[in-house]
């Protein structure tokens, strides 16, 4: 009989909301060490938004499209990845210029995922709005966008693993995560691989008995991938061969991704939606849309920052 999976139900007492703020389509938590800051968008809002974790205090900046993800730039200010483009945003000045625009149709597509690899390049996928199989990922460098995947639905679950010698993707609409080769020096990618996959929600199945779709992600010291489950109401943890390790419960049905923070990398960040969500859910579930935090053994990888 194989071991019973160790599961944490994340209550009040274990769990802080960080700001009164709730966000409709939060995504994209981005913890800024030198600012001791968390910075994290509200797509359907058109906003990023930035938490001074130690007061609580907050400030956001209002887009003119919807922004999929953020990166720290490593000369300072934010990369945005944007429905219209790739734009920088200074989080002093608040000056907002476009770098590159899409290499898709914004008609039909926008940025959603996205991170910076250990030599500043940065990654990020688009999510069809007909939900068709027609996303893509892209790398960034050198100013020029380059396609590296394709065929999916929702472009998710960016991250590295420590040695960077893998590179997780997924399609949440597959309800699918990916592993694929990944060389730091050169930036190419190998073949795709099933890294985990879950059950679809079945006709008529209570949200109840569901165990959710696979959202955004964060990579531990350990090579371990913490997931945020979508309608699933939870965090897995998955070690690097793609076995549950750990179940985080949470008090609130759609968290959207994970990120690690604080001096020692070992606070969990979690952005949370509350878009669309029925009335009694949203009444039962106050910190809906809201950034939590959770304290957890093992730390996460430090950040990378984006080169331009």
């Amino acid at each position: 009989m194989s071991a019973p999976i160790p599961t944490l139900s994340a209550s009040p007492e274990s769990l802080e909301c960080i700001s009164p703020h709730r966000a409709s389509l939060g995504e994209s938590p981005l913890w800024h060490a030198q600012e001791g800051c968390l910075y994290y968008v509200d797509i359907a809002e058109r906003q990023v938004w930035c938490v001074d974790v130690r007061s609580g205090e907050s400030r956001h900046w209002q887009l003119d499209s919807q922004p999929g993800c953020i990166a720290r730039l490593e000369d300072g200010g934010l990369l945005v990845a944007q429905r219209n483009g790739l734009w920088r945003l200074d989080t002093r000045s608040g000056a907002h210029e476009r770098l590159a625009p899409p290499p898709y149709d914004e008609s039909r597509q926008r940025f959603n995922d996205g991170k910076v690899d250990a030599q500043g390049r940065f990654w990020v996928g688009t999510i069809d709005d007909a939900r068709a199989p027609a996303s893509a990922l892209y790398r960034y460098a050198d100013g020029r966008f380059t396609e590296m995947g394709s065929g999916i639905v929702t472009s998710n679950g960016l991250a590295f693993s420590p040695d960077q010698r893998r590179m997780y993707w997924s399609d949440t609409k597959a309800h699918e995560i990916y592993s694929l080769p990944f060389d730091v020096l050169s930036g190419e990618v190998g073949p795709r691989q099933c890294f985990a996959r879950f059950e679809p929600r079945a006709a008529g199945q209570s949200l109840q008995d569901y165990g959710g779709r696979p959202d955004g992600a964060a990579v531990d010291i350990e090579g371990c991938y913490w997931v945020a489950m979508f309608e699933g109401q939870c965090l897995l943890r998955l070690s690097p061969d793609g076995a549950l390790l750990e179940r985080v419960d949470l008090p609130v049905r759609c968290p959207t991704m994970p990120a690690f923070g604080d001096d020692d990398m070992r606070t969990l960040y979690i952005t949370t939606a509350r878009e669309g969500r029925p009335a009694e859910e949203l009444a039962a579930q106050p910190w809906a849309g809201a950034v939590l935090r959770l304290r957890v053994v093992v730390p996460g990888l430090p950040i990378a920052a984006a080169r331009l």
